[in-house]
C-alpha cells in the first residue's frame, strides 16, 4: 500500500472511531434517561397550564420505564464552572410543573444536558415552591420599581416604547411618552 495513501486513510479511521464511541456513550446516556418521547425538532410536545399560565415546549421528553416522562433542556454551550444558572434551573422546573400538570405524575427529575455534561436537576416540593414564587413574582403587576440605566436605555431596542425608558421625560423632567 502506498504511504501516501495510509496516513489519510489511519486519520479517516481513527476519527470514525471516535465518533462511533462518542455515539455508543451518548446513546447508553440516552437509554438511561428512557425512550424518546417528544423532541421539538420532530415531534414537539406544546405543554399547557391554564392553572398556572404557562406553557413551553422540551427540547425533548423522556419516557422511563416507569412510565414518567421527564423533560431534557439541551443547552449549546459548556457547562457553567459553578453549575447550571438559576435561569436554566427555571426553565427545567417549568417544564417539570408541566409535565407534571399533563400527566398527573410529577417526574422525578429534569435534565439540562450542556455540550460537555449534563445535569440532572431534582423536581419536589422545594423546586415546586421556588417555581411557584418567580411565576407569581413575574405575574404580578407592575408596580413601576424600575431603575433604568442610561447606557442600557441607549442601547435598548425597547426604549422608543418602555415606560420605565430614560429617553422618556419633559423639560422638568416628568415622565411623558415621547412622540416620534
Amino acid at each position: 500500500m502506498n504511504l501516501e495513501l495510509a496516513f489519510p486513510l489511519l486519520a479517516v479511521g481513527i476519527v470514525a472511531a471516535a465518533a462511533g464511541a462518542l455515539s455508543l456513550s451518548r446513546g447508553s446516556r440516552d437509554r438511561r434517561l428512557g425512550d424518546l418521547a417528544a423532541v421539538d425538532a420532530g415531534r414537539p410536545m406544546t405543554l399547557v397550564s391554564s392553572r398556572h399560565r404557562l406553557a413551553g415546549r422540551p427540547d425533548a421528553v423522556r419516557r422511563r420505564p416507569d412510565g414518567t416522562l421527564v423533560p431534557v433542556e439541551l443547552k449549546h454551550r459548556p457547562l457553567p464552572r459553578h453549575g447550571p444558572f438559576r435561569s436554566h434551573e427555571a426553565q427545567l422546573a417549568a417544564y417539570c410543573l408541566l409535565v407534571e400538570e399533563a400527566t398527573g405524575r410529577p417526574p422525578p427529575f429534569g435534565v439540562l444536558r450542556y455540550d460537555d455534561g449534563e445535569v440532572a436537576v431534582p423536581w419536589g416540593a422545594d423546586a415546586r415552591r421556588r417555581l411557584l414564587s418567580l411565576l407569581a413574582e413575574v405575574q404580578a403587576p407592575y408596580d413601576g420599581r424600575a431603575d433604568p440605566a442610561p447606557a442600557k436605555c441607549a442601547r435598548c431596542s425597547w426604549s422608543p416604547t418602555c415606560d420605565a425608558s430614560l429617553a422618556y421625560g419633559d423639560a422638568d423632567g416628568r415622565r411623558s411618552r415621547r412622540r416620534t
